[in-house]
């Protein structure tokens, strides 16, 4: 019997004849947090000691890999989550909310003790800007509590694997799994944690905030960490970094290009190259690549062969800007879903990015999620 979800996408579809077909496999399993945020916008952040009015609110679902799960769901894939929570009030509207959204649950560990993850969010709407105080969920998920049986459940037909960094124990275990059934891993590389590095070796593609590529790395830039992470991950693909408004950056390794007449550049000169490219009159997400593969070379860390992109962000008009909870997240949904359909990193990355501005004119980050029939998205899908 077919999903409602499955068949609200169908007949969505046959009412867009201009949107492409979902992709054939579009199984995606996520490994990592499902929580609730506590939203408050204000007028400004308040200070210390001070009491401040909130001009909106809202309660609703969070977590990365749940967010990235519900916005991957909305764009057509089929997600199931592996993650952990309390058989608390939290508990149950998280449940409730994801399977609205079309996300399997079947693979959440329920605990009768304990409580949920909870995050609360206050959003500044005057500098645009939120800060988040998160309280991660008792007791914390470890792998005896998920079964060889529910996780060969969980990976079969998968066509591809993501996780947050969250619950790490167990998400080796997942990846492991996934690495021997030769599923593809995506990794959100976020923040260095504890037992992170075994997972991050595992990967096939990273895709990290802002901050991570040199916290991890030690580089003295962001393009030269791109060069070192690929080398020190000789199963990634690629890795992209998220800049906010700044766009993004990708390194795509390309490994057949091992021949000596490839011409040897120094990595932050091509990314300088490249962002002169970008047409600053331009407002809607582009990407500026470099022409062709190249020996990438970052001076005392080593070389690759590979290419670089430049993505840029949409340039949202202050008065539609509301709130970016969750805008690292849709882009996470978004390139799993572009990775499923097979765009060219030329086509992922603007579709990301768009994904994401969309996202970030609503409070709270699934308020925002588009749905695949989204006009707004229709010119990067075709």
């Amino acid at each position: 019997m077919a999903s409602s979800s499955s068949l609200y996408w169908a007949s969505a579809e046959a009412a867009s004849p201009s949107i492409p077909p979902v992709p054939e496999k579009r199984i995606v399993v996520g490994c990592g947090g499902a929580g609730i945020d506590f939203l408050a916008e204000v007028a400004a952040f308040p200070k210390p000691n001070e009491k401040i009015r909130s001009t909106s609110w809202k309660v609703q679902g969070g977590g990365d890999a749940a967010n990235a799960l519900t916005c991957a769901s909305r764009l057509g894939l089929n997600p199931r989550l592996i993650s952990k929570i309390a058989d608390d009030a939290p508990g149950r509207a998280i449940l409730e909310e994801l399977k609205a959204d079309g996300v399997d649950t079947s693979y959440l560990v329920v605990s009768k003790e304990g409580n949920s993850p909870f995050n609360y969010v206050i959003v500044d709407s005057q500098t645009k800007t939120r800060t988040c105080i998160f309280s991660s969920g008792n007791p914390p998920m470890v792998p005896d509590e998920l079964s060889q049986a529910s996780l060969s459940s969980a990976l079969d037909e998968a066509r591809f694997v993501y996780f947050d960094g969250r619950f790490t124990d167990t998400a080796l275990i997942v990846a492991q799994e996934a690495t021997h059934r030769k599923i593809p891993i995506l990794i959100d590389a976020e923040r260095p944690r504890e037992g992170f590095d075994d997972l991050l070796y595992l990967a096939d593609y990273v895709v990290c905030s802002a901050k991570f590529p040199q916290a991890w790395t030690k580089a003295p830039s962001i393009p030269s960490a791109l060069v070192s992470m690929l080398l020190r991950l000789p199963n990634v693909k690629f890795v992209i970094v998220t800049l906010g408004v700044d766009g993004c950056l990708m390194l795509d390794r390309r490994v057949e290009a091992e021949v000596p007449e490839l011409d040897e550049i120094e990595v932050d000169s091509v990314v300088e190259l490249l962002k002169q490219k970008i047409d600053s009159k331009n407002t809607i997400p582009t990407c500026i690549p470099s022409k062709s593969v190249m020996r990438l070379r970052a001076d005392g860390i080593g070389k690759v062969n590979g290419r670089l992109l430049v993505g840029t962000a949409e340039k949202i008009p202050a008065s539609e800007l509301i709130d970016t909870t969750g805008a690292g997240d849709a882009f996470i949904g978004a390139t799993l879903y572009a990775i499923c359909a097979d765009m060219p990193p030329e086509k992922m990355l603007p579709f990301a990015a768009q994904v994401a501005a969309v996202k970030c004119r609503a409070l709270g980050a699934r308020s925002g999620f588009p749905t695949r029939t989204d006009p707004r998205l229709a010119p990067f899908l075709c």
